[in-house]
């Protein structure tokens, strides 16, 4: 009869050796396309950025802010929004290619909105980008997307502490945010900066007119 043989010590040790490289590869193919979708967080949201300064540029005025007196979306009564200045301007590349307000990174969507903060503290009001992560900035930040948060604040501000510079984060939601017209404002509930955290963090606000 046939004998019948078995793998050697040094045959398996190749095998787990193998195994590991393979493993190993995967592990760090996925913190690459991770890491990607953080670098693309902060692209796209300079991307809207962007496109309210070009706005700015063609009308004299900001998105949302019809009555022209520099702040977005404070009118108490209005002809304009911020989607529908921005919808009306035609620009060849918006941010989002379905004209919505939205950064969509593997299972992560994130909703952009603009406003004012309502005037914090003895500061006037200025103009502010707000992301959240539902549509009426309801819901709260998990632990992946605080990531994205924190590489925001680093290339933005240096750091990633959300309490402090153009970039923070908050616990208090916008006194209004209305997806129907991209516009998010703090009045009374302006959005007092507070440290990065899943399950607490309901907004980056982002001063993009002027520093804190």
């Amino acid at each position: 009869m046939r004998q019948q043989r078995g793998f050697t010590l040094i045959e398996l040790a190749i095998v787990l050796v193998i195994i590991g490289i393979i493993l190993g590869m995967v592990l760090k193919g996925q913190d690459l396309i991770q890491n990607a979708r953080m670098k693309k967080f902060v692209s796209k949201t300079r991307h809207w950025e962007t496109y309210m300064w070009i706005y700015f540029d063609r009308k004299g005025k900001f998105a949302g802010d019809d009555d022209k007196n520099g702040i977005i979306a404070d009118e108490t009564t209005s002809t304009s929004d911020v989607k529908t200045d921005l919808q009306n301007a035609n620009f060849s590349n918006p941010p989002d290619e379905n004209g919505n307000n939205t950064i969509t990174l593997g299972s992560n969507t994130f909703y952009v909105f603009f406003g004012n903060d309502g005037g914090v503290g003895t500061n006037p009001v200025k103009n502010i980008m707000v992301i959240c992560v539902s549509n009426d900035c309801t819901g709260t930040f998990s632990d992946e997307q605080i990531e994205f948060a924190s590489t925001l604040d680093v290339s933005l501000d240096g750091t990633a502490d959300g309490t402090a510079g153009n970039v923070i984060c908050t616990n208090t939601q916008p006194d209004s945010a209305v997806l129907a017209s991209w516009e998010a404002t703090y009045s009374a509930n302006d959005p007092t900066p507070a440290a990065c955290s899943s399950g607490n963090t309901r907004a980056i606000v982002y001063y993009f007119d002027a520093k804190r």
